[in-house]
């Protein structure tokens, strides 16, 4: 019996599934399809089921995509990753031509596709596009430092090095970013500049370069802050636009214009201190947030479930983060390790973005709240995200062999093949 027992216990670590990372969507799952349903249904007296019903239709296709990102090994992915940028690309220039009018009135972007009844942002899909392709880049410039003898350089060859790699990620964030700028979404321009962060992070450039290029950064933002207190015709002239002001402006004071500006903020707040710790109950609401379901959800969580359902949900998150960070230590592939790092500084941005500026911390920005906001095309991304990490521990004892007789990956590489990559120069197709 104890034989029998360890046995099941060694297979259960041996397994191909990161079972703590999924069993922790799961229950992220869990979570949200309860406060959707709440915020959507309970809320109000005269409610349809239909947008928990298709939360949840979401997340069956979330599942779906989880799995098949599962399937896909480094070989796949670093072949696909030029594909997938440039079909992102290709996306985010469509929008700007067939973006939905509607949508773009009543919140200022121009970032939906509108299908039937269904609407889908690229630039959510973009991120996890532009994710592969920035790993696939720091894998091209590990190998290339393996190969010159990097440790052995002197610290100016290294430095310039650096540069140039540093250079050479800049332009290929550059088109997505502009993009999205295009799009008048200021929030996901930002998501872009984080995860360009968090990337170069763990790239293994120089603190030569990095310490300094942060110093800098630190300063603009500062003269940024500087500007938008004291002289804001300067940053009119420079392209921003009086609703930006105004956010900033009901961040640095949520309860001095409540009527107009400020009614959004400050209604969460209240909402966020009325659930005090134990919360009111599910589906009992007294204040009123506007876009409550979506970017404001976590005033939801507060007001229904208290401070102890508010740090349950971040504990899961850390638990997430944690899972993802440790896939990450376990792989000693730069191609993974830059991957992570970008998934995880996307979750971690959006967590502390939404939920700062629910509660006052931030500034507002349409920047959902990991797995918990409505809304499919966020939610799809991050699903995709969760099975790319997956992917690591499901194909690490799989050999060339086992790969070609999956179907998955067998379609991805036919896919690549066809796209004839090899006919850009500036796209390397070598993969070791």
């Amino acid at each position: 019996m104890k034989r029998s027992k360890y046995q099941r216990v060694k297979n259960l670590t041996q397994t191909r599934y990161d079972f703590p990372l999924l069993l922790t969507l799961l229950a992220l799952m869990v979570y949200s399809m309860i406060t959707v349903f709440s915020t959507t249904y309970l809320q109000y007296e005269e409610a349809s089921l239909l947008p928990t019903l298709m939360h949840g239709a979401w997340f069956l296709v979330g599942l779906v995509l989880v799995y098949l990102m599962m399937q896909l090994d480094r070989k796949t992915l670093f072949r696909l990753a030029p594909l997938a940028y440039f079909f992102g690309l290709f996306l985010l220039i469509l929008v700007l031509i067939f973006y939905d009018r509607g949508l773009a009135q009543a919140s200022g972007a121009r970032s939906w596709f509108s299908i039937g009844g269904l609407t889908f942002q690229p630039s959510e899909l973009m991120k996890l596009f532009y994710i592969i392709m920035m790993g696939r880049l720091v894998d091209d410039y590990t190998r290339d430092c393996n190969r010159i003898g990097y440790d052995e350089m002197a610290v100016r060859d290294q430095v310039g090095l650096d540069w140039r790699f540093l250079l050479k990620l800049f332009a290929w964030s550059l088109p997505p970013m502009l993009l999205v700028v295009l799009q008048n979404d200021f929030g996901t321009m930002l998501v872009f500049m984080m995860i360009l962060v968090g990337i170069i992070f763990v790239s293994g450039i120089s603190w030569h370069i990095i310490l300094p290029t942060f110093l800098v950064i630190t300063l603009l933002f500062l003269i940024l802050l500087f500007l938008v207190v004291y002289d804001r015709d300067l940053l009119l002239n420079l392209g921003f636009q009086d609703y930006q002001f105004s956010r900033i402006d009901s961040w640095l004071a949520p309860f001095e214009n409540t009527a107009s500006e400020s009614y959004q903020l400050s209604q969460s707040i209240k909402a966020v201190g009325s659930g005090k710790m134990f919360g009111k109950g599910l589906g009992n609401f007294e204040v009123y947030v506007p876009v409550r379901e979506s970017d404001m959800i976590f005033s939801s969580i507060a007001e229904n479930f208290g401070f102890i359902g508010s740090s349950l949900l971040i504990l899961l998150y850390f638990i997430l983060i944690y899972c993802m960070i440790s896939a990450a230590f376990k792989t000693n592939d730069s191609f993974y390790v830059a991957m992570v790092a970008g998934i995880v500084t996307l979750f971690a941005f959006h967590i502390i973005e939404n939920i700062g500026m629910t509660i006052g911390l931030l500034p507002l920005t349409g920047i959902p709240l990991p797995f918990i906001s409505q809304g499919g095309s966020a939610l799809i991304t991050n699903m995709m995200c969760v099975g790319l990490v997956a992917s690591i521990r499901y194909n690490e004892r799989q050999t060339e062999k086992d790969h070609q007789q999956n179907l998955v990956i067998r379609l991805a590489r036919k896919l690549t093949k066809e796209a004839n990559l090899e006919r850009f120069r500036f796209i390397r197709t070598e993969e070791v």
